[in-house]
């Protein structure tokens, strides 16, 4: 699969950032420096800054129980639901909910993506419309601590990076208490199953079952 055709960087915020990069997780290292130097440079019309290198956008709800530590931004009517925590260094598109006990850190969110409950998102890309049911975790540390290689077919990219967790494409279903594996890349317009380990790359287009069982779908 090619691993850089299953986001339209068209629908971030931060497009800016995946114009130079070979990879899509090239990006990760950048979003902290990234995220200060856009939040500084928004239209102060438009966007708020709520606290040191926190801005949102227009028509944003923040619960209250929410904590948001920045750098962050959160673009236009996305909502923060109650117990959400924002850990630095996070991007969220518009339209986006983020919800119940959903913990995210050094990741972007494309536009109208969902993580709604109890979720886990570390070093990670959520593509334009992809969703995660509750209990879904996109690890990011292998255990032994060593930096992540991708593996696409008989290729091996190393990524020089110890914290990887998961790269979703557009229009991406996760199903409820799903695992991603650190490293892994989930195409575009896939469905995967509740309750199924994911780790490598998995392709486009695709309905992923338990015991990786893979089968095409149509085009959404």
């Amino acid at each position: 699969m090619d691993i850089n055709s299953i986001l339209d960087i068209d629908k971030t915020i931060s497009r800016e950032l995946f114009l130079d990069c070979t990879y899509y997780f090239e990006v990760l290292p950048k979003i902290k420096d990234y995220i200060v130097k856009l939040g500084n440079s928004l239209d102060k019309n438009k966007y708020k800054e709520i606290d040191t290198n926190i801005w949102i956008g227009e028509n944003v709800i923040i619960d209250k129980l929410s904590t948001i530590i920045g750098p962050c931004i959160i673009d236009d009517n996305t909502e923060i639901r109650p117990g959400a925590y924002l850990r630095g260094n996070v991007i969220i598109g518009k339209n986006c909910v983020i919800g119940n006990s959903t913990e995210i850190k050094n990741s972007i969110i494309f536009d109208y993506a969902q993580i709604p409950h109890y979720n886990y998102v570390g070093d990670s890309i959520l593509g334009y419309h992809s969703h995660l049911g509750a209990g879904v975790i996109l690890s990011n540390l292998k255990n032994d601590k060593s930096d992540i290689v991708i593996k696409n077919g008989n290729e091996k990219i190393e990524t020089n990076l110890r914290k990887m967790g998961a790269i979703v494409g557009d229009n991406t279903d996760i199903g409820c208490n799903s695992v991603v594996f650190p490293g892994s890349i989930i195409g575009k317009n896939t469905s995967i199953y509740p309750l199924t380990r994911i780790r490598g790359v998995i392709g486009s287009n695709l309905i992923v079952k338990d015991d990786n069982i893979v089968v095409e779908r149509e085009n959404r």
